[in-house]
């Protein structure tokens, strides 16, 4: 468990060393500077299920937020940092469920485990916010979109999630307009330590991890490998099996999935100032699904229909970090590599497929942070992108278009920051970014972010303002279908997405740093958005429909997060947090689709006696707009989305240190409830299971 106890930054200089091989990852908090020996963070067993206390939660260590660690008082960033622990005492075992339970967030996911998986921040687009594993940028080459889609990632091997809310471009650039989602794999630390955990339960599930994290000398590692099998989930709700008319078997077919992952994290300490890491994450799935289109397909003669979608991905990332000149300097060079190659495959009468998207990225990178002691800390960097994208389709049949799409592009970008204090009084971080893109041009951006201490009061002021774009993806640039009743093509003269944010917060500490809570305003404005366009001619007294995409829209979205976190007994702690969203598109006046107004999350875990652990969640989330599927004409907001709450428990036991079992419950109440309309979440399911360990 992350602990409060390193109080030099010469330990943080080397600690942050030992994480930052796979990212800029934690470390603990560090009050003053002085040269000392290297030492690894630690990390817990994969069977610790203990939470880090809420009066401790002020006290982590953000190296996102910075790109430098800096503790998270001290910086105006609205952020959430999720724990390994809390993830085990949860048991959510991807990465949708974890996320959907955090403010600002609003997941929203096609189906079951596996199903396509779209996160929005703050009321803006999911492709608007970058996410980044192990310092790597991994959202989606290959998608129309270029978002991350979240739908096969799970937690496993997981040590740290940093959510920062707001535009964060200044340090990023292109895609994190709406903020950043930051997460790092768990670094091995101490003896050997192998594990073995395995969990079944409800619709199909049967899931085995086996890992092993440990150190020898100056090498450390953690290596886990999973495979994860959901089966028989039915995902379409009943009143529209009713209005199509399904038969018992069309009721009964139902979405399977089998995802198969390997999380990867090694280290070596060459000198006292010198380290190497490593970071892969591997994931190979095959996702079958029966949906609503499938079925309305059926119903107009389209014969068996079904959809398969494998998905291979690979992310790997290497880095070297020197510490120089008695901590003075610290930097961090890296190179890292993405792949995503997909196929989809429908089958039935008037099935199309197979389709193939495939993308690559090639990363470089470095920055380094000079440290003034009391005078502040200077970050400068530099990055270069390289992207690739491959989209094919063979043509099936006079009215099935074939094509077959290849781009790629560069981006080059410099940053620098300056990171100081006042008096313990003001805080603070201001920063600039340039990037250069082969294909859409050059974008400046910013950010500021300072944070103030009311003496004797435990009162913090907290504000940011920043600028943030997302840049036009590949497939929307040079997409080419031509078909003999309708045409998709890209448009190589998008802009970029533009954003202007702010916002202002109070948080407030009592009962001795045991109680912790605050609220946080934001204000987003967006220009450019890129949306799909569509324009009908009349050819040989037929309609032709071409599609492309242009930068057509404006929007804005404000609103209200706050938060509270409350210990109240040593093994009793109680955290909620609410999210209030008014996003709109500008250009028409109407609400955006798919985010819900208001957003409830209370969590509690209580340890009654020591090795058990209860772990209690209530999720409210009011109704949205959205996409209607049958009963009127096409409107992207024409639908309305019904509000639903889910309570999920779940509880955890240490028989000896060699054997844990577990079991949970989620959306114990057995609540039907869609989102995206269409698709049906999953009712209540019953999981369980034993983890061995040495």
């Amino acid at each position: 468990m992350f602990r409060n106890t390193f109080l030099i930054s010469s330990t943080l200089l080397t600690l942050w060393g030992s994480s930052a091989l796979a990212a800029d990852a934690p470390v603990s908090p560090p009050l003053k500077a002085q040269p000392a020996k290297k030492q690894s963070v630690a990390t817990p067993t994969p069977v610790s299920v203990q939470p880090v206390p809420s009066q401790l939660v002020s006290e982590l260590i953000t190296v996102s937020a910075a790109r430098t660690p800096t503790r998270t008082d001290d910086i105006g960033t609205a952020l959430t940092i999720v724990t390994e622990e809390q993830m085990l005492t949860q048991q959510r075992r991807t990465l949708p469920d974890i996320l959907a339970r955090q403010p600002g967030l609003n997941v929203v996911r096609s189906g079951g485990f596996g199903a396509t998986t779209s996160i929005l921040m703050r009321g803006n687009n999911a492709n608007e916010v970058k996410v980044r594993l192990d310092g790597m940028d991994v959202n989606d080459g290959s998608s129309a979109s270029g978002m991350f889609d979240a739908g096969q990632f799970v937690t496993d091997g997981l040590g740290r999630i940093e959510i920062l809310r707001g535009p964060q471009s200044g340090l990023y650039g292109a895609d994190a307009m709406a903020g950043v989602i930051d997460m790092t794999t768990a670094q091995g630390q101490g003896r050997f330590k192998p594990f073995v955990r395995i969990e079944g339960g409800s619709y199909g599930t049967f899931n085995q991890v086996i890992g092993a994290r440990g150190s020898k000398g100056r090498f450390h590692y953690n290596v886990e490998l999973s495979h994860y099998r959901m089966e028989g989930f039915h995902g379409i709700p009943r009143y529209i099996d009713r209005y199509y008319g399904a038969t018992r078997e069309q009721r009964h077919k139902g979405n399977r999935n089998d995802n198969r992952s390997a999380t990867i994290r090694l280290g070596y300490d060459v000198t006292r100032n010198f380290d190497l890491g490593l970071t892969a994450r591997l994931i190979q799935s095959n996702y079958h699904t029966y949906s609503l289109y499938d079925l309305q397909s059926e119903a107009y003669g389209g014969g068996n229909v079904r959809e398969q979608n494998n998905m291979n991905e690979a992310v790997v990332r290497g880095t070297a970090h020197l510490v120089s000149f008695n901590g003075f300097f610290d930097q961090v060079i890296g190179l890292g590599y993405m792949t995503n190659r997909n196929r989809w495959n429908e089958t039935g009468l008037y099935a199309t497929g197979p389709d193939y998207y495939r993308s690559s990225r090639l990363k470089i990178d470095w920055h380094g942070t000079f440290d003034f002691k009391k005078y502040g800390t200077l970050l400068i960097g530099a990055e270069h992108f390289h992207d690739t994208f491959d989209s094919s389709h063979t043509a099936a049949s006079a009215y099935d278009t074939g094509y077959h799409t290849q781009a790629g592009m560069d981006t080059t970008a410099g940053y620098g920051q300056y990171q100081g204090s006042w008096n313990h009084i003001l805080y603070g971080a201001a920063n600039v970014r340039y990037d250069s893109n082969s294909r859409y041009g050059h974008y400046v951006t910013w950010r500021v972010a300072p944070s103030i201490h009311v003496p004797g009061t435990g009162t913090i002021i907290k504000a940011s303002a920043g600028s943030g774009f997302h840049g036009p993806t590949l497939y929307q640039l040079f997409s080419s279908q031509v078909g003999s009743s309708y045409s998709q093509t890209g448009n190589p003269n998008l802009r970029a997405e533009r954003l202007i944010g702010y916002d202002a917060g109070v948080e407030q500490k009592l009962l001795g740093d045991k109680l912790h809570f605050g609220a946080t305003w934001y204000d987003n404005r967006v220009k450019n958005l890129i949306q799909s366009t569509e324009n009908i001619q009349m050819v040989g007294g037929y309609p032709y429909y071409q599609y492309s995409y242009g930068n057509v829209a404006r929007a804005r979205m404000y609103g209200v997060e706050a938060f509270l976190d409350w210990k109240a007994l040593k093994t009793l702690d109680f955290n909620l947090n609410y999210t209030w969203t008014h996003a709109r598109d500008v250009s028409s006046d109407l609400a955006l689709q798919r985010r819900p107004q208001h957003k409830f999350n209370f969590n509690t875990t209580w340890t009654p006696i020591q090795d058990l652990t209860f772990s209690g969640n209530i999720l409210y989330v009011s109704g949205w707009r959205d996409l209607p599927v049958i009963g009127t004409s096409y409107c992207s907001t024409c639908g309305k989305g019904h509000g639903y709450f889910t309570i999920d428990i779940a509880a955890n036991y240490k028989i000896n240190r060699y054997v844990s079992i577990f079991a949970r419950a989620d959306n114990l109440l057995n609540r039907q409830y869609e989102e995206p309309i269409g698709y049906l979440q999953p009712g209540r399911g019953g999981y369980g299971g034993v983890t061995l360990s040495y």
